[in-house]
């Protein structure tokens, strides 16, 4: 059987899966004239891996719960904040440098 808190962690995490393949997904389809304007480079010292390292770590500390609520506009305490902070900057990084293809 499985707990309601691992449903609703389940329900989170699918959500996020599919919010993602959205923002992906609109991204890829451009559209219009709108010209590639191609990977964006990665900061100085960093590399795919280091990027994916990071955000690894930082789920693992649990930080999506932190995210949620901070794309939700609710209050975090500020080492909650810095840590949502941190991930969606990492996770941006990621995504423009085109680590994911």
């Amino acid at each position: 059987m499985v707990s309601r808190a691992g449903v609703s962690a389940g329900r989170r995490a699918r959500s996020i899966a599919v919010a993602s393949m959205t923002i992906l997904a609109a991204g890829c389809a451009g559209g219009g004239g709108s010209g590639d304007p191609g990977a964006k480079s990665l900061p100085a010292g960093e590399t795919c891996q280091s990027l994916r390292g990071q955000l690894d770590r930082l789920l693992a500390r649990g930080v999506q719960p932190k995210v949620e609520a901070l794309s939700a506009g609710r209050k975090l305490s500020p080492k909650d904040r810095a840590d949502a902070e941190a991930y969606n900057r990492i996770l941006n990084q990621y995504l423009g440098a085109r680590c994911h293809v």
